[in-house]
């Protein structure tokens, strides 16, 4: 009888659980590299031998991207099949079609339904959730539905990640603030103003007997009917005789040296005192001690170890990976550009802390592969991408570390997993950004701007409906299309395409290579002048004709892909493990 039980139990206990995996030991690792751009890999293949190796035994091709090719809209492709229209991304940034309002469009925040008002706080009878705004299927759902595990780390556009295998959210997760990344940076200098920058905020430091109290912005109190941030001291005592400072939060304690970075300092964000608060981490840069006091204090990003918003599936995971290998960058863009384009960073600092992003990712990827078995691994870096923003084209041999570390980490990724299948693939590439076109300032000079807007880096909202719409469409685009820069008489627009999806912008513009949208005109404002030099420290960018910037494609494999699509890659990855693709799904198998 005893036996019976045991066996009844075993029974009970093997059925239950996850679906058996029917990969059958087959190994397809994905390797997403933001920005790796065909050109430059041309022109430096003797630096990159495991790339070169790829070529050589399997297949290297360009990879055609999405219009726009923004990167949310072309990793929402790759990850859905879908072409824009239907997934709905367009832009990190849209315009909301009831309020006219912009909104970030990767996801939103919905509050609790219902709340008990005490005092001064509204105390929710529900959480809040984050709602992704992505439409569509992520073909690794279909892979985990036909028994096929899927392990996707920092995949874009994937937050919050979808239920399905493992997953820790890339591009999208915001900082504790909401926002996309706001650095702080205190001086004591009393010739820099004070005052909110784009990205983040310069504070004036009061140093006293070596001692200063920084104010930390967290978010805002969720608790509060007023929704007030709340915010937390971080306390810097600087060694009066060394290039030594001490940094102290709560409980947590830290030594920097100047010119150095301090590991993750954990930070806690009290909504109600003793009873609740918000948990993340940041990391100093102390640029200097002596004479002036220069910190750098990173925005504030979800602590892995104790997350408080949604940014692995299942909730443990990034948990589970911050306690093998630590504390690691977990905001969506952690290159802090904006850093760097306020002149809080020169060149060296901001390259010392792309540096750090891209040691945490390859210790991700070395922990990945540490624990993958079989089925699909996708993994994904940055800083290619962030990089060529700020060094394209001026600066190309130190862009090039970062293509040899990629390389690098590819070659790791074959020599450890010699069987698997492997693909390596970038959303777009990279071309210079020498002239600021200002569609805001055209439209107005043009008499247009009361029924046209830009707003975004490649879109064009019309306030018409009807045949007064299209007539507009038809004026813009030939308009647009015979614009010319007085500079040099160059067209600096090649393609101006229709979008018909709904709530969406009515037109697209294709700037010519070299050009690009006015960051006015991207923030829905107006300058000064139609064209304009780009003096500003982003000296390059990928969001114009789509035809320019194709992204890259290698496979171990020997294919013949002809003209490969990023749609078609979810389709390919599909049918490694002989899966069909989705109803909607236009791609074909670049396998066939």
């Amino acid at each position: 009888m005893r036996e019976f039980v045991w066996i009844v139990l075993f029974i009970a206990l093997t059925s239950c659980g996850s679906p058996r995996s029917r990969a059958n030991g087959r190994q397809v690792i994905v390797i997403g590299v933001d920005g790796m751009d065909p050109g430059f890999v041309e022109r430096h293949w003797a630096d990159l031998p495991n790339l070169a190796r790829i070529r050589d035994q399997g297949t290297f091709s360009r990879l055609a991207t999405t219009m726009p090719p923004q990167s949310p809209t072309a990793w929402s492709t790759f990850i859905t099949g879908l072409d824009p229209a239907q997934h709905g991304v367009f832009d990190f940034v849209e315009r909301d079609s009831k309020t006219g309002q912009p909104f970030l469009s990767i996801a939103r925040t919905m509050p609790p339904r219902f709340h008990i008002p005490v005092g001064p706080y509204d105390l929710p009878l529900s959480p809040a959730r984050v709602v992704s705004l992505r439409k569509g299927k992520a073909f690794w759902q279909t892979l985990e539905e036909h028994g096929i595990p899927a392990t996707i780390i920092r995949m874009p556009v994937n937050y919050p990640p979808v239920d399905s295998g493992e997953a820790l959210s890339g591009m999208g997760v915001p900082d504790l603030q909401g926002t996309e990344g706001a650095f702080s940076y205190y001086t004591d200098d009393p010739g820099d103003v004070p005052r909110p920058v784009s990205g983040g905020t310069i504070y004036r430091a009061n140093v006293v007997d070596g001692r200063a109290i920084l104010r930390i912005e967290g978010p805002p109190n969720s608790l509060r009917r007023d929704r007030r941030p709340v915010s937390a001291g971080l306390t810097v005592d600087v060694d009066p005789a060394q290039p030594y400072a001490r940094l102290k939060t709560g409980d947590s304690v830290a030594i920097v040296r100047e010119g150095e970075w301090s590991d993750w300092i954990p930070i806690g964000f009290p909504l109600i005192a003793h009873m609740a608060s918000v948990r993340g981490m940041v990391r100093v840069f102390a640029k200097q001690l002596h004479p002036r006091f220069e910190v750098y204090v990173s925005p504030v990003n979800v602590d892995p170890e104790s997350p408080d918003l949604p940014i692995s599936t299942p909730g443990s995971f990034s948990r589970d990976i911050a306690g093998r290998i630590g504390r690691f960058y977990t905001l969506g863009i952690p290159e802090d550009t904006s850093a760097m384009r306020q002149g809080v960073f020169d060149l060296s600092e901001f390259l010392s802390q792309s540096h750090l992003v891209l040691n945490d990712e390859q210790k991700l990827l070395d922990d990945s592969l540490d624990h993958f078995r079989e089925g699909l691994l996708f993994f994904y870096f940055s800083s290619v991408d962030q990089n060529s923003h700020m060094l394209w084209g001026q600066h190309d041999d130190e862009l090039l570390k970062s293509y040899r570390a990629v390389d690098a980490s590819i070659g790791e990724v074959l020599s450890r997993k010699p069987k698997a299948e492997l693909m390596v693939m970038s959303d777009h590439g990279f071309t210079s950004f020498d002239r600021a076109v200002d569609l805001n300032q055209w439209l107005k000079s043009e008499g247009l701007s009361a029924k046209a807007r830009a707003l975004g880096l490649n879109a064009l909202y019309i306030d018409a409906k009807g045949g007064e719409r299209q007539a507009l469409i038809e004026k813009i685009r030939s308009k647009l299309l015979a614009l010319r820069d007085p500079s040099n008489g160059r067209a600096p627009i090649e393609v101006v395409v229709e979008n018909h999806a709904a709530f969406a912008p009515d037109l697209f513009v294709g700037y010519a290579r070299g050009y690009r949208v006015s960051w006015q005109s991207a923030n829905g404002d107006a300058g000064d002048s139609v064209i304009s030099d780009n003096n500003d420290a982003w000296i390059a960018d990928h969001c114009i004709n789509p035809a320019d910037v194709p992204g890259v494609l290698f496979t171990t494999r020997k294919i013949a892909p002809a003209k490969a699509h990023l749609r078609d890659l979810p389709v390919s990855l599909l049918a490694l493990f002989g899966v069909p693709a989705e109803a909607g799904m236009t791609g074909q198998s670049i396998y066939q």
